[in-house]
C-alpha cells in the first residue's frame, strides 16, 4: 500500500481513536465530560434526535389537541411506526396491545397512550437485552460478520481500545484479506492501543489466518481474540460458505469457540438491515449485533424491529466516531433519549 494510503487511514483512526499521541482510557470510557464535551446521554439524545422527529416528533403532532384516544387515532399511529422502520410486524404487534389497553380504558389521554408505546418498545428491548461475558471464556473469541460499509473493522478497533482500557489481553485477527485496506486499518487500531494483529498478505486463505491467530491466542493467553472477516453478501452462497469454513476452524482450534458471532448493521439502511440480520442469522448463527451510526440517521427505530423480530440481543450501539460513542446497549437509557 502507497505511503499516501496508509498515511489516509492512520489519520481515519486517529480521528476515531481521538487524535493525540495517547488512545483513550477508562477515564474517556466513562460518564465523565471530557474537555467539556456532553455525556453519553447527551450525545446519545443527540445522535436519535432525527429519529426523535420521525417517530416521537410524528406522534405529538398526531395526538396535538386530541382530548380522547379512539380506534381511528390508533390506525394513524399504526402507519407512523411502520414508516419509521420499527418492522411491520413489530409495529403490528405494538398497535394490537395499544388496542387491548384502550379496550380496558387504560389509554385515557395522549400522555396515556404515548407512556403506554413507550412502556412496551422498552419491554421488547428489555427482553432480549444481554451483555456479553466476556470473562466466560479465556480467549474468549468474538467473530465479527456483516455486508462491506457497516462498519466492523472500525467497530473492532474501537472494541480493542474498550477492553484493553479494562486490562484485558487483546489479540486481533486479519482475517479479511480481500481488502488490503481492511488489514491496514485493523494494524493501526492495534498500534493505537497496543494489541497485536496477526495478518497474512493480501489474498491468503482467511482461514489460515485464522488458525494461526487461534494458535497465538492460547499460547498468549490471551483474554479476548476479536476475528475481522471480508464483507460479504448475504446472498452470495459460496461467500458464506466461507464464512462457515472460519467458524470450523476456530472451533476446532478452540473448543466451543466462537463465543460470539457479532453481526454488524448500518442503522441508516433501515429495513435492509432487517434482511441482512435475517440471512445472517440463518446462515451463521448470530449471537449478537452491533448496530454503527445512529448518530444522524432517522432509521433509529431499527434497534426495536431487529431486537424484537430476531430476538437477538443488542450488545452495542455506536452514535459517533470516536472510541467512546460505541458503547454497550442499555434499552431503558436508548427508550429515554428516543422519547425526550
Amino acid at each position: 500500500m502507497t505511503e499516501e494510503k496508509k498515511g489516509f487511514f492512520r489519520g481515519l483512526v486517529e480521528k476515531m481513536t481521538g487524535a493525540g499521541s495517547s488512545y483513550p482510557d477508562a477515564a474517556i470510557l466513562d460518564e465523565r465530560k471530557e474537555e467539556g464535551r456532553p455525556g453519553f446521554f447527551e450525545r446519545l439524545k443527540s445522535g436519535l434526535s432525527k429519529t426523535h422527529e420521525n417517530l416521537v416528533g410524528r406522534i405529538d403532532t398526531l395526538l396535538l389537541g386530541k382530548k380522547q384516544i379512539d380506534a381511528e387515532t390508533l390506525e394513524e399511529l399504526e402507519e407512523i411506526l411502520l414508516t419509521a422502520d420499527i418492522g411491520v410486524s413489530t409495529a403490528v404487534e405494538l398497535i394490537r396491545t395499544l388496542e387491548q389497553r384502550l379496550k380496558r380504558n387504560e389509554l385515557q389521554d395522549a400522555d396515556a397512550l404515548k407512556s403506554a408505546l413507550k412502556e412496551e418498545i422498552l419491554a421488547r428491548l428489555a427482553r432480549h437485552c444481554a451483555q456479553l461475558d466476556i470473562g466466560s471464556h479465556s480467549p474468549f473469541v468474538l467473530m465479527v460478520i456483516g455486508v462491506n460499509g457497516v462498519g466492523k473493522t472500525t467497530t473492532i478497533g474501537k472494541l480493542a481500545c474498550r477492553y484493553t482500557s479494562e486490562g484485558k489481553k487483546v489479540l486481533l485477527a486479519a482475517g479479511d484479506t480481500f481488502r488490503a485496506a481492511a488489514a491496514e486499518q485493523l494494524e493501526i487500531w492495534g498500534e493505537r492501543t497496543g494489541v497485536d494483529v496477526i495478518r497474512h498478505q493480501e489474498g491468503a486463505d482467511p482461514s489460515a489466518v485464522v488458525f494461526d491467530a487461534c494458535k497465538a491466542a492460547l499460547a498468549r493467553k490471551c483474554d479476548i481474540l476479536m476475528v475481522d472477516t471480508a464483507g460479504r453478501l448475504h446472498t452470495k452462497v459460496n461467500l458464506m460458505e466461507e464464512m462457515k469454513k472460519i467458524r470450523r476452524v476456530i472451533g476446532r482450534e478452540i473448543p466451543g469457540a466462537p463465543h460470539e458471532t457479532l453481526l454488524v448493521l448500518d442503522a441508516t439502511t433501515g429495513q435492509n438491515a432487517l434482511s441482512q440480520a435475517k440471512l445472517f442469522k440463518e446462515a451463521a448463527g448470530v449471537t449478537g449485533i452491533a448496530l454503527t451510526k445512529l448518530d444522524g440517521t432517522a432509521k433509529g427505530g431499527i434497534v426495536v424491529a431487529v431486537c424484537n423480530e430476531f430476538k437477538i440481543p443488542v450488545r452495542y450501539i455506536g452514535v459517533g466516531e470516536l472510541a467512546e460513542d460505541l458503547r454497550e446497549f442499555d434499552p431503558t437509557q436508548f427508550v429515554e433519549a428516543l422519547f425526550q
